[in-house]
């Protein structure tokens, strides 16, 4: 797959697995802050956990924006929201061919500090009978079959990631959009699909590169949680290299919310923060390249 790129190709080798292929796209990211304001960089990629049920997923992406804290409520063409990429053709991305490799949609250079939100801007499935929709899936009982994703916020407001991250100054900072398709995608019971954002997690690490990843489910069985953090402590130190929030939605009377966080390989401890209930930290779990290592469920206690 060919496609032209504004930033230096090295910046845009992934290689997570031995036949991991580059990835190159078109789009050039926007500015951030003022001129006098401290400065980093930003790589923003895009990755998956797998579907039992889904053989593809399509998105169309024209353009990613980071909300900085405090204007969660901005309008999407509001100029104080960094632009990663602006694509002048809708970028056609089918998520599920990126489990343990990511695809770069931009860097770029921005204000430090404390971020809050990524938005997705989708194109819109062309209306009338008969046309290709650009947004859509197909199931694995009927993979010839495509059927168009309802994602009307994505083209008015963006599909809005909610998630914490920081950018560092005078650093190449790097977060991962985790796209999980079970969570993200709701049947309707007619017949179509919704894409719903509290199914895309963000994930701050070090850079994107090699991975394996962590995965479980946080749940609590006797009262509600809305949010929580997942973190990632390598061996030997205390702060973490990969960060996200996490949403609990209500199933078979217990509340509950996957979690996968990419990873280079070596050994660390999760660590899972909801208010209200005690802090969790796992025993030393080992990451390979290209392997995911299970938590299974983690069960929020009272404190």
């Amino acid at each position: 797959m060919s496609k032209k790129i504004c930033n230096i190709l090295s910046l845009l080798v992934v290689s997570l697995l031995a036949a991991l292929v580059i990835i190159q796209l078109t789009g050039c990211g926007g500015g951030g802050g003022g001129d006098s304001a401290p400065k980093g960089s930003l790589k923003v990629g895009l990755t998956d956990k797998q579907s039992d049920g889904f053989a593809n997923v399509f998105i169309a992406i024209k353009e990613v924006r980071v909300v900085p804290n405090g204007l969660e409520n901005a309008a999407d063409n509001d100029s104080r929201l960094p632009v990663v990429v602006t694509y002048d053709t809708p970028q056609s991305v089918d998520i599920l061919t990126l489990h343990f490799q990511q695809e770069i949609l931009g860097t770029i250079t921005l204000s430090a500090g404390k971020y809050n939100q990524v938005r997705l801007i989708l194109a819109p499935n062309p209306s009338g009978q008969g046309k290709e929709p650009l947004n859509y899936l197909t199931l694995k009982t009927a993979p010839t079959v495509k059927i168009p994703l309802t994602t009307p916020s994505a083209q008015q407001s963006g599909l809005k990631v909610l998630g914490r991250f920081e950018v560092k100054p005078g650093v190449i900072n790097a977060i991962i959009l985790d796209f999980d398709p079970d969570t993200a995608i709701v049947a309707r019971g007619n017949g179509d699909y919704n894409l719903k954002p509290t199914g895309i997690r963000i994930v701050q690490t070090t850079d994107l590169s090699s991975f394996g990843s962590l995965s479980g489910k946080v749940v609590s069985t006797f009262r509600d949680w809305s949010s929580a953090t997942v973190s990632i402590v390598p061996q030997g130190g205390v702060n973490s290299i990969a960060s996200g929030t996490i949403f609990s939605n209500f199933s078979s009377n217990r509340w509950e919310a996957p979690f996968s966080a990419f990873v280079p390989s070596g050994a660390y401890r999760l660590h899972v923060l909801a208010e209200g209930f005690v802090s969790y930290s796992s025993p030393m779990q080992t990451v390979t390249t290209g392997t995911d290592t299970s938590l299974g469920e983690i069960f929020l206690k009272n404190p």
